[in-house]
């Protein structure tokens, strides 16, 4: 064979080793991206090809599969979708996935290893899906969706023993059954919710942080008992009426002229939310104390999972000494979901100690047998405040709600407390405030519920917005549902 041929040949050789090589690859090391890829469409003809694993509350399922006429054989269906849209997230044939349901996809779909029996391996076919148990209380999720019925907002509350969510409500809501197909009825479904300027879409009460207004007042009084500032929530503070803003000619009133927040008490300033004793104590102690008892009960954590992933609260790190007096009160650049307001209410009920919220219960195969069960577990060290700091700020809390600004939560036949807030935003505070209230409540059997309430917009007049007049009742309603 003559050189030129010679080259020919070993170049044709060379290409066919690269192909033989890349399609080695391809089948191999590349298969299971190929077929897990959300492009392929044997993925989605796979996945509802079965009825779909539920989510259950209660033991009850609030999801479900219809059959249908196209290739994709089954839909997802929910029961009272707009009730439970924050917990289940929805699942499309056209517009994919979202919380629980993105979260636990395998698992519902029968695609979960941890399913398949030995025969269902050898045949490589997919096993009946699973069931995701949540720890919802429909009574208590029933009450706060329609106690928020009509406005913008969101509640949450815990079991502070466990960390249990009871109840997760964000209105508006949506019905994800309404674009869980693939027709041109459910695609203008998703378009109208996508275009809605309310945003049902987003779960308020994990992913809308915004100001916490005066609720915040109870991280400044945790870290002032645990720093020795004070000894108790009895003992006088050191409070000017009204309190001139380090640095600068800003002075500070409170809200109510007449109330006594000169050198008041914490507990005084609690039941009469004063801005002063608190904008001036968190000066007092400083950015970095504060700071250190607010990420103790999860600020500036940015992987609090539920498993849903709850969107970062924060309190500020670059700030002078008017900006730490602000955000004392809740002001300035401090962010708060309601989840985050709710742990730190849960730590106060539940003597200090804090557990990571949990929105699910178990996983269970297709057979209901357990595949995975979710205990309790402590959030970080668990430990956010002394049994001490936290029974003096529960009692500070009684107060509250007994005299003070939070009178629409009381429960006959329940221990309750609580606070109030009402937290500025806009230029110039120009925006409608929102209102905000945490609270717990507890029987005489040693049950306890912790519920935090932000009412985005209650469609009142800007002199109307009151934590107490607004979000107060919510958290009343979801309280009395989950102990009543």
């Amino acid at each position: 064979m003559n050189k030129p041929l010679r080259r020919v040949s070993v170049f044709c050789l060379a290409l066919i080793l690269a192909l033989m090589g890349w399609a080695t690859w391809i089948q191999g090391a590349k298969a299971s991206d190929y077929k897990e890829d959300s492009h392929n469409p044997r993925v989605a003809i796979g996945k509802y090809a079965a009825p779909l694993g539920n989510i259950l509350v209660g033991g009850e399922p609030v999801t479900g599969s219809a059959a249908t006429s196209s290739t994709l054989k089954y839909k997802r269906t929910y029961k009272d979708g707009p009730l439970y849209a924050p917990v289940t997230g929805f699942t499309s044939q056209i517009f994919g996935s979202n919380q629980l349901e993105s979260l636990y996809g395998d698992l519902l779909d029968g695609s979960d290893s941890r399913l398949q029996s030995p025969a269902d391996a050898l045949t490589r076919t997919r096993a009946k899906g699973g069931d995701v148990s949540t720890t919802i209380d429909a009574a208590v999720q029933k009450a706060g969706y329609r106690a928020l019925d009509g406005k913008k907002g969101a509640a949450v509350a815990l079991d502070p023993a466990t960390g249990r969510i009871l109840g997760m409500v964000s209105t508006p809501s949506y019905d994800p059954g309404k674009f869980a197909g693939s027709s041109t009825d459910d695609q203008k479904a998703w378009q109208r919710m996508s275009g809605d300027g309310d945003h049902p879409e987003v779960n308020r009460a994990l992913r809308q942080p915004l100001p916490p207004g005066s609720t915040f007042k109870l991280v400044v009084a945790a870290a002032a008992l645990e720093n020795g500032r004070y000894s108790s929530v009895d003992e006088h503070t050191d409070s000017p009426d009204p309190y001139t803003l380090p640095h600068t000619r800003t002075t500070l009133k409170n809200e109510n002229t007449a109330a006594p927040c000169k050198n008041a008490t914490i507990r005084t300033a609690l039941r009469y939310s004063c801005n002063t004793v608190f904008a001036k104590m968190a000066v007092d102690l400083g950015k970095d104390k504060v700071k250190a008892q607010a990420e103790k009960f999860g600020f500036n954590d940015g992987k609090v999972d539920t498993p849903v992933r709850a969107a970062k609260s924060v309190y500020p790190d670059d700030m002078d000494e008017a900006q730490t007096a602000l955000s004392g009160i809740g002001q300035f650049n401090d962010q708060a979901t309601p989840l985050q307001m709710a742990m730190v209410t849960s730590a106060i009920a539940n003597g200090g100690e804090l557990k990571t919220p949990q929105l699910v219960d178990r996983l269970t195969d297709g057979g209901g047998n357990t595949v995975q069960q979710n205990e309790p577990a402590a959030y970080r060290d668990g430990r956010t405040m002394s049994g001490r700091t936290a029974a003096q700020l529960r009692s500070a809390m009684q107060t509250v709600v007994d005299q003070g600004t939070g009178s629409n939560a009381k429960i006959g036949g329940l221990t309750v407390g609580g606070k109030t807030g009402t937290a500025q935003h806009g230029v110039d505070n120009s925006g409608t405030p929102y209102a905000w209230f945490v609270s717990y409540a507890e029987d005489g059997n040693g049950h306890q519920v912790a519920v935090a309430v932000m009412v985005e917009d209650g469609h009142a007049a800007r002199n109307e917005v009151s934590g107490n007049g607004l979000a107060a009742p919510v958290a009343r309603a979801m309280m009395k549902a989950a102990l009543g």
